[in-house]
C-alpha cells in the first residue's frame, strides 16, 4: 500500500470537478499548479483560474509557473516530496515535470483514447456525431495524449445534448475514474494497455474557421457543429440583409428535413422563427447572439427584428 503525496496540474472548472473529488476522497494533495492570474474582461481585472479558487477555498499550496522548465520553480516543487502527478485539462508538460514523482504522472484526457487526442475532445465527438464517448487515465509520456492507458469509462451522447451538457457528464464521470485510478495505484496494482500510435480521430484547435458554419453541407451536421460548439466558442454565421450584416452566434438550433427549391442560406423568418434553408431542409434557429447584444431566443430578438425577403445567411 502507497502512501500518496500528490500534486495536482489543472485549470479550467473541468479540473475543478476533479480536484475536489480527489479532495473528499481525503487523498493528500500536497500542492496546485494551475496558469498565472491574467488580466480579463472591459476592465481588465485580474482573473483567478477555477483551479486556484478551489485551491485557495481549500487552503493549498498554490503554484503558478510562467515557465515549467525554471529552475526556482523546479526547486520548489522538488520540496513537496510528491510522488505522484495528476494532470487535468493543463499544458504540456516538460519531461523534467512528468518524470519528477517516483510514481509517474497520469492524465485524465475527455476521450476514449487514442481517438480524439488534443485540445477539444468533448466538441469534436459532438461535431463528428458520436453516439459515444468516454474518458481515460493514462501516464504522460514525451508525446500528446498517446501514453500507456490505466483506466478507460463510456458513455453515451445524446441527439441533442451540446458540448455544455457533456463537459458536465464527463467531468463527473472522470472523477469517478480518477479516483478509481488512484485506489489502484495506491494498492500497487496499476495495469495499462499501450495505446496505437497511428492517427485516429483527432480533437483539433477550435479556432475562428472551423466554428464557422457552412450552410452547404448536411443538416445534420450544421445541427452537430453547432450544439458542439455551445455554449463555448459558439458557431457563427454572417446574416446579410440588404446593406446590414452581422456576425452572429448561434448557441441552439433544430434541423427540419423538409423538401424545399430554396437557395442555399436563404434566411426565412415569421414572427416567432427564423431558419435558414438547407439541403432538404432548414435550420430552426432557436438561441442567437448578435454582435453588442446578450444572447436571446430567436422569438425575442422577432419582437424588435424584422428581416427582408433579401436576408440570407452565409
Amino acid at each position: 500500500m502507497k502512501d500518496l503525496r500528490i500534486v495536482f496540474m489543472g485549470t479550467p472548472d473541468f479540473a475543478v470537478g476533479i480536484l475536489d473529488a480527489i479532495y473528499k476522497n481525503n487523498y493528500n494533495v500536497v500542492a496546485v499548479i494551475t496558469a498565472p492570474d491574467r488580466p480579463a474582461g472591459r476592465g481588465q481585472k485580474i482573473k483567478y483560474s477555477a483551479v486556484k479558487e478551489y485551491a485557495l477555498e481549500k487552503k493549498l499550496p498554490i503554484l503558478q509557473p510562467t515557465n515549467l522548465k525554471d529552475e526556482q520553480f523546479l526547486e520548489e516543487l522538488r520540496n513537496y516530496n510528491a510522488n505522484l502527478n495528476v494532470v487535468v485539462a493543463f499544458r504540456m508538460l516538460p519531461e523534467v515535470v512528468w518524470k519528477m514523482p517516483e510514481l509517474g504522472t497520469f492524465n485524465l484526457h475527455a476521450s476514449l483514447l487514442p481517438d480524439y487526442r488534443g485540445a477539444a475532445p468533448i466538441n469534436w465527438a459532438i461535431i463528428n456525431g458520436e453516439t459515444t464517448t468516454g474518458v481515460s487515465t493514462f501516464f504522460i509520456d514525451e508525446k500528446i495524449d498517446t501514453g500507456a492507458i490505466i483506466l478507460k469509462k463510456e458513455t453515451s451522447i445524446g441527439h441533442n445534448e451540446n458540448a455544455g451538457e457533456l463537459h458536465d457528464r464527463l467531468m463527473h464521470l472522470g472523477a469517478d475514474t480518477v479516483i478509481e485510478t488512484l485506489d489502484l495505484i495506491k494498492q500497487e496494482n496499476v495495469t495499462t494497455t499501450i495505446q496505437p500510435q497511428e492517427e485516429t480521430k483527432t480533437a483539433y484547435k477550435l479556432n475562428k474557421d472551423n466554428t464557422k458554419i457552412d450552410f452547404t453541407k448536411e443538416g445534420n451536421q450544421i445541427h452537430n457543429l453547432i450544439r458542439g460548439l455551445s455554449p463555448y466558442p459558439t458557431a457563427w454565421c454572417t446574416l446579410i440583409d440588404n446593406d446590414n450584416e452581422w456576425n452572429v452566434k448561434i448557441y441552439e438550433a433544430k434541423y427540419e428535413e423538409d423538401a424545399h427549391n430554396l437557395p442555399i442560406g436563404k434566411l426565412v423568418s415569421s414572427k416567432k422563427e427564423i431558419k435558414i434553408a438547407v439541403k432538404n431542409g432548414f435550420i430552426n434557429i432557436l438561441r442567437l447572439q448578435l454582435p453588442g447584444k446578450k444572447p436571446m431566443m430567436a422569438n425575442d430578438l422577432l419582437n424588435g427584428v424584422t428581416f427582408s425577403d433579401n436576408a440570407k445567411a452565409i
